[in-house]
């Protein structure tokens, strides 16, 4: 999935955003509750879950 996309709904719908990065994990349960104490905590999660995501990828190529 693009990672634009990604991003977008990490903003919009910080819930889905981290469902379509991580599935059903301990990331997708945190963001949750924040989600539902406001939508501007759980947007920044998101973007944080997601590009966090992508840099721990990045890593993993490059030591191979």
């Amino acid at each position: 999935m693009n990672k634009l996309l990604r991003y977008g709904l990490g903003i919009v719908l910080p819930p889905v955003g981290v469902f379509l990065t991580y599935g059903i994990s301990p990331a997708f349960f945190i963001n949750l509750p924040l989600t539902l104490l406001g939508w501007l905590p759980g947007s920044i999660h998101a973007v944080w879950a997601i590009a966090k995501h992508y840099e721990n990828s990045q890593m993993t190529q490059d030591s191979v």
